[in-house]
């Protein structure tokens, strides 16, 4: 996939990404309100019979949290616009496909980090038979970790954006299972949906 920002000065990514966005048939308005009714609908589920509850009597570690997270923003967009958005169904898919362009799919990436997302070290890595491309529109959502107290985690930062397959920076370590973005590129390329605290 071509990159939108190819051959442009760091200094004009912003416009870039602000172009791409309001060019993208979602409302970021609208992403952030997903993204939040996601979050809030896994602390209002009771799972089993008893039933129990996500924040009183099960605290899961973060990646099980972003795992429902991630699950919940695919499933709330295929609901409320069917035969339009669908939760991607293969690994060859973005995690959420918008059916009459493909272009504009989504990745979702979810952090209990402060500020950052990750990726897997694939991430980073050039093959010859991708599973699907890494470059395109990505939701990005950071979240509180579960603390002893009866505080409930919060969403912190939600962003939206483009990033392109050359973004994502392996770790250096041969055993290294994580890819990162550089600041620039999460400043430029990741627009900031504001999260009401």
């Amino acid at each position: 996939m071509f990159s939108p920002y190819h051959l442009l000065p760091i200094d004009k990514w912003r416009s870039k990404t602000l172009e791409l966005i309001d060019e993208h048939p979602l409302n970021p308005q609208e992403l952030l309100e997903i993204a939040l009714k996601s979050w809030d609908d896994i602390f209002n589920s009771a799972i089993g019979t008893k039933p129990f509850q996500i924040g009183t009597d099960i605290l899961p570690v973060p990646q099980i949290m972003g795992f429902l997270l991630h699950e919940l923003i695919a499933l709330e967009l295929e609901y409320r616009y069917t035969n339009v958005w669908r939760k991607g169904a293969t690994a060859y898919e973005k995690d959420v496909v918008y059916m009459p362009d493909t272009t504009y799919s989504i990745e979702i990436k979810t952090s209990s980090s402060g500020k950052n997302i990750y990726g897997n070290r694939s991430y980073s890595q050039k093959t010859q038979t991708p599973k699907k491309s890494k470059s395109g529109y990505y939701l990005a959502v950071n979240f509180e970790k579960f603390r002893a107290s009866d505080h409930q985690p919060k969403i912190i930062l939600v962003r939206f954006g483009w990033l392109d397959h050359d973004d994502w920076k392996g770790q250096a370590s041969a055993t290294g299972q994580q890819a990162r973005l550089s600041s620039a590129v999460e400043q430029h390329k990741l627009i900031i949906l504001p999260v009401q605290k």
